[in-house]
């Protein structure tokens, strides 16, 4: 996708570096970052220079790679692993990606190691790509059909950030919108702030405004009225965990959007490469729901009046704040699930006929 008409994708090995986009800079900035060590990855992902389930399972793949060229040595090897797992709990990406790697690599010599780690990072982020370009043009025929009855704009609802920035390149949510942009389907999306980090606004609304569709930024309450008014004709977010029942994990935010499509009788689909399927857990109740630092809350970061990112407190300095990232939606509330081999009900039955 692009940035000021440039193609670029979010994560890149060059010169025995990973390259990154800063997403914590932007909009404001656009920075390449350089990440050099097992460390520097680890960091990235908890910081959330990069975020978003597939991208975060590339970045520990890349991890690995760096933690081979930092010292090639297999207890180093295993350790960086363990690192990379619990630098953030909630995303599947994670530890399938770093779980993938370590398979591949188990039972490699010194001498071949690097190559083999690198080129299966490589298959992976090459893989995501391709799941993504599919789970777009599956999801352009839901937005041909709406399109075949409304003869007019569709308007599209999503939550937080599930575009090529979450991703390596297309998105999962957006990959169906930028699909039908493409295809001359005039889109409007609505886009959710996500407080507390305002990926919606700050990461979502850039996006789409750098590839030419039209958006508008709502405060995350307003989707119920706007379905209310008629003025959403589908939603479509991203997920960082999807069970094998149906039910999704994604952005804190999305059940509340998912009852009030239902309540409005609006189509609610949840985008997601297969990597997202957690074969394992059967209870949603089971999935570790990362809570954040507060001061994500209480704090908001913007540019100032000398064009420099400021930090200032909102909230009274004696109060406390909960700042739980992720929840879960019910497969009940779920329209169907966009996944690159094609769309399912959200259930055991929808997801096994698809992935055998």
């Amino acid at each position: 996708m692009r940035i000021e008409n440039k193609v670029y994708r979010t994560i890149w090995f060059e010169d025995n570096l990973v390259k990154i986009i800063d997403q914590t800079k932007l909009p404001h900035q656009f920075i390449i970052k350089d990440l050099k060590t097992i460390k520097d990855a680890i960091n990235a992902i908890k910081t959330m220079e990069v975020r978003g389930a597939p991208l975060i399972g590339a970045t520990a793949a890349y991890g690995l790679v760096l933690s081979i060229i930092e010292k090639n040595d297999l207890s180093f090897l295993k350790k960086s692993s363990e690192d990379l797992i619990n630098s953030r709990p909630t995303a599947i990406n994670l530890k399938w990606a770093v779980d993938r790697m370590m398979k591949k690599l188990s039972g490699v010599n010194e001498k071949d190691i690097l190559k083999i780690a690198l080129d299966e990072a490589k298959a992976i982020v090459e893989e995501d790509v391709g799941f993504c370009k599919k789970i777009g043009l599956y999801g352009l025929k839901i937005i041909e059909e709406i399109s075949s009855k409304k003869k007019d704009t569709i308007n599209i609802l999503t939550h937080c950030n599930a575009g090529w920035l979450a991703t390596i390149d297309w998105g999962t949510a957006t990959s169906p919108i930028y699909h039908a942009h493409k295809k001359g389907i005039k889109v409007h999306v609505w886009v959710d702030e996500t407080r507390p980090r305002n990926q919606g606004a700050n990461l979502t609304s850039y996006e789409l405004n750098e590839e030419g569709i039209p958006n508008t930024i709502i405060t995350d309450n307003s989707g119920g009225i706007l379905m209310q008014r008629g003025q959403v004709d589908m939603c479509i977010v991203g997920t960082d965990r999807t069970l094998s029942n149906g039910d999704v994990c994604n952005k804190i935010g999305t059940y509340l959007k998912a009852l009030s499509a239902k309540d409005n009788n609006i189509p609610f689909y949840v985008a997601l490469p297969s990597s997202t399927i957690d074969w394992s857990i059967k209870d949603h109740k089971q999935i570790p729901i990362e809570e954040r630092n507060s001061e994500e809350l209480s704090h908001l970061e913007g540019i100032d009046e000398n064009n420099k990112i400021k930090k200032i407190r909102i909230y009274p300095q004696k109060s406390k704040s909960l700042n739980l990232a992720f929840d879960v939606t019910p497969a009940k509330l779920v329209t169907g699930l966009i996944t690159e081999k094609g769309i399912c009900e959200a259930s055991v039955e929808g997801l096994k006929g698809l992935f055998k």
